[in-house]
Formats: structure tokens, C-alpha cells, sequence
């Protein structure tokens, strides 16, 4: 069977090559039999098929379809494609019988609203509200195809098309000029978003880095408390063993405080000692001259015996160290001194017992220590001593009259 060659060729003559024709009233086929039924695109008239076309079917759409009549594939640019495609619709042939197919089915939503107007004046009012919402193509194609539609409608309906495109070109380079803004903002807002995305990186990489050296730290510290652990239970287990292998370490220890004690005791009760010997001299008869009293002249408070003799006063008070001196030298003796250990260095009270003859110690106002030293020499020595409570001058004198009665 031949094929209908299709008239795609370029240069084709068409309506959208030339201005469009008015109008007439013969482009209605008006007999009874039509006045019912909705007419079909061969049917109507030549002005209406270029923006019918343009508008109402997509290009790539329109090429299948073609190449689907045709038999093969359209090597025709777009507007060849379009203008052939006008020219087909004037008569009734494969390819405009295909578009009126393909038009009923994407339109048929609004061939079903529009089916509802009575009049041309109803269906006026459906399409200039088709216009309002913006719902052009499938109102274009119901009206004009609508069995009410008349020429003056029809004509009106072409020209309001021919300036919803004019608009829809304006409104076309608007948004290409807000898209080529809004392309340039873009490229703007990546450049920046970029260099916040490498400093947001860099930044990132910083603080990884110092998260790094925190957890090394805390690593090394809980290295060194786990060490110390270590060490503290190991000198627990070291303690506890040693304490097993002394046995009564602990009653050692009680033995050692009472010995303390009882030495307290011990200096406390030679001192009540010295104290009951100075109550117990007997005072001489009055008007009794002894013979040693017939023999010499008075004695003074200091006795003659510590002529030339050193004499050595540990403790005391700082303030009567002078009296101390005096009291001493006016018994022709030589006078030192030493506090005890309270501000003197202990150690050099040795030496200043050795190059003593007789030792005064004032228990009151001396060191436990320097109480020691002064007992333990005098007593590995033989050198005299005495022990005097009270640091007072009186007493520091009964202290030297008790060494000269005991001489």
C-alpha cells in the first residue's frame, strides 16, 4: 500500500510563514449535519492550525508522531517540522488524523469542562477563564473544536493566543535575564561555599590534631597514675610483710613509750630529790663559829672552792643570762653559758661540757635532748652537776651553796 507523502520538505509554504489570512465565513462548515458535533482539525480554519500546533503539541512529540506516519526517522530541523505539520492539518490525511487523536487524549479533561457550554457566549466565558488561570493549551484546542464556537470566537481566541505567546516571549527573556543573575549569584555563592568548605577543613584538621595531642596527654596521665597504683600497693605488700616479720612491733612500740615515761618520771622525781636535800641542810646555831669560820673570814654566797674554775650554765632565762655571769665571776670563776638547745645547735654543747669543772642545769628551761647530753656526760665523766627547777637567781645561788656544802 503507498504511502501519503508528508509535504516536510524546506521551504514548504505554510500559515506560519506568512501573515495570517482574515478570517471567512466559509471556513465554517455550517449544514445541519455539523451544527452538533465538535468539529476536527482539518475542519478548522487555516489561522488556527499554526498556534493549534505550536501550542498544544510538544516538539518531540510531534516528531514521533511524524516519524510514526512517515515510516522513518525526521531529519528536518524544528521549524520545518512545524510548518510541515500546518500544512497537513488543512485536509483530512494520516498525519492530521493521528494530531486529532493525540489531541483528544492529552486535552481530554478540558473538551470534558468545556462540553458543559450551551452558547458561544458560555463558552466565551470558560475560555477568558481558562486565560486567567493560565491553563491555555487544552482550553484552545476544546473551544475551538467545541460545535458552539463561532468565527468571532473564534477569531478572538487566535488573537488572545497570538498575545499570550508575545507575552510568554517577554516573559521568556525576563526570567533568561533573572536566570543569568541568578547563574552569576550561584557561581558566587559555590566560590564561597568552597572556601568556607577548605577553611571549615583546615580548621577540622586543627582541631582533630589538638583532640590528638589531648588523648596522648590523658594517655601518658593515666599511664603515671596506674605506675603509682602500682607502687602504693606494692609498698603496702612491702610493709605488710615486714610487719609479719617482725613479730611484737607493735608491743615494741607500747614498751618504747612507757620508757619515755618512766624517764620523765625519773628527772621529775630527781628533782624532788634535790629540792627535799636543799630542806633537809641544817642552819647553823646562832652565835656558834665553827672552826673553819674561826679560821677564815666570811664567805660569800659564792663558794671560794670555784676560784679559777670554769662553770657551766645550760638553760635559763635569756634575760638573766647578766645576773647569771655576775653571781658566777664574783666568785672568782669563769662564767659560760648554753640555752639547751632552744636556740643554740645542740651539738656544740659538748664541747662546751668538756671544757667545763662544774655543770649548773636549769631542767625548767632546757631541751629533752640537751637534758640527755648534759646527765650522760657528767655521769661517764664524774664531773659534777646540778640540776636547779626553778631558773631564778635565788635558786642559781642555792644551787652553788649545795655545791660547796656538798664539797
Amino acid at each position: 500500500m503507498k504511502q501519503p507523502r508528508l509535504k516536510l520538505l524546506p521551504g514548504l509554504p505554510g500559515m506560519c510563514d506568512r501573515e495570517p489570512a482574515p478570517l471567512v465565513k466559509g471556513s465554517h462548515v455550517e449544514t445541519g449535519a455539523l451544527a452538533s458535533r465538535r468539529r476536527r482539525i482539518w475542519e478548522l480554519g487555516p489561522a488556527c492550525h499554526c498556534p493549534l500546533i505550536g501550542v498544544g503539541m510538544p516538539l518531540g512529540r510531534l516528531r514521533k508522531l511524524i516519524g510514526k506516519v512517515a515510516g522513518g526517522a525526521v531529519l528536518a530541523d524544528d521549524y520545518h517540522v512545524h510548518v510541515g505539520a500546518v500544512t497537513e492539518c488543512g485536509a483530512r490525511n494520516r498525519l492530521s488524523e493521528a494530531l486529532q487523536k493525540e489531541l483528544e487524549q492529552r486535552y481530554a479533561g478540558d473538551v470534558k469542562r468545556f462540553h458543559a457550554a450551551k452558547t458561544a457566549e458560555q463558552l466565551g466565558r470558560l475560555w477568558r477563564a481558562a486565560m486567567v488561570e493560565g491553563d491555555v493549551p487544552g482550553a484552545f484546542w476544546a473551544g475551538l473544536t467545541h460545535a458552539r464556537c463561532d468565527i468571532a470566537l473564534e477569531e478572538q481566541m487566535c488573537r488572545d493566543l497570538h498575545m499570550v505567546q508575545h507575552q510568554a516571549g517577554a516573559s521568556v527573556r525576563a526570567d533568561m535575564h533573572k536566570l543569568h543573575a541568578l547563574q552569576q549569584h550561584n557561581a558566587n555563592l559555590s566560590r564561597e561555599l568552597s572556601q568556607f568548605k577548605q577553611r571549615s577543613a583546615a580548621q577540622l584538621q586543627e582541631k582533630l590534631l589538638e583532640i590528638d595531642q589531648r588523648n596522648a596527654l590523658l594517655m601518658q596521665a593515666r599511664e603515671l597514675a596506674i605506675g603509682r597504683d602500682g607502687v602504693i600497693a606494692s609498698l603496702r605488700f612491702d610493709l605488710a610483710q615486714l610487719q609479719a616479720w617482725v613479730p611484737g612491733l607493735k608491743a615494741r612500740t607500747c614498751l618504747a613509750q612507757r620508757v619515755s615515761r618512766m624517764e620523765q618520771r625519773e628527772q621529775a622525781l630527781m628533782l624532788q630529790i634535790v629540792e627535799l636535800k636543799q630542806d633537809k641542810l641544817p642552819a647553823p646555831a646562832a652565835g656558834v663559829e665553827s672552826p673553819a669560820s674561826a679560821a677564815a673570814p666570811v664567805r660569800t654566797c659564792v663558794p671560794i672552792r670555784l676560784l679559777d674554775q670554769s662553770v657551766l650554765c645550760v638553760g635559763g632565762r635569756s634575760g638573766n643570762v647578766a645576773t647569771y655571769r655576775a653571781l658566777v665571776e664574783s666568785g672568782g670563776a669563769q662564767f659560760a653559758h648554753h640555752d639547751g638547745g632552744l636556740e643554740d645547735n645542740v651539738k656544740l654543747l659538748d664541747a662546751s661540757l668538756a671544757a667545763a669543772d662544774l655543770v649548773i642545769c636549769q631542767t625548767g628551761c632546757i631541751s629533752h635532748g640537751a637534758y640527755w647530753r648534759v646527765k650522760a656526760h657528767c655521769k661517764r665523766t664524774g664531773k659534777r652537776c646540778v640540776f636547779i627547777d626553778n631558773p631564778s637567781i635565788s635558786s642559781l645561788a642555792r644551787g652553788l651553796q649545795l655545791v660547796d656544802i656538798g664539797a
